[in-house]
């Protein structure tokens, strides 16, 4: 039982490690980098639909507002701290 338990435990820890360092980079590869919005990416595309719905301009605290945060510095601690919480309370019960 401990082998599997220090298994369970190592793989949850590779999940997070993975989600961690994997959300910033798919952001970035669909557009949300750390010079803003690339052009003609899914990114650009969120925002120009989120700028019509909102009358021509990206709300603050919005998907796309919050992505693009992530996408230019990175997931902010707390973030990384409910990943690894999460990640290790699936793998408890893996």
């Amino acid at each position: 039982h401990s082998l599997d338990s220090l298994i369970t435990l190592a793989g949850a820890g590779v999940a997070a490690g993975v989600a961690c360092v994997g959300i910033p980079v798919v952001l970035g590869a669909v557009g949300f980098t750390g010079a803003g919005i690339a052009a003609g990416t899914l990114a650009a595309k969120m925002m120009s639909a989120a700028a019509i719905a909102n009358g021509g301009g990206v709300a603050a605290g919005s998907v796309v507002a919050v992505l693009q945060s992530i996408g230019a510095a990175g997931l902010p601690a707390a973030a990384k701290a409910v990943i690894v919480g999460v990640g290790a309370a699936v793998g408890a019960l893996v």
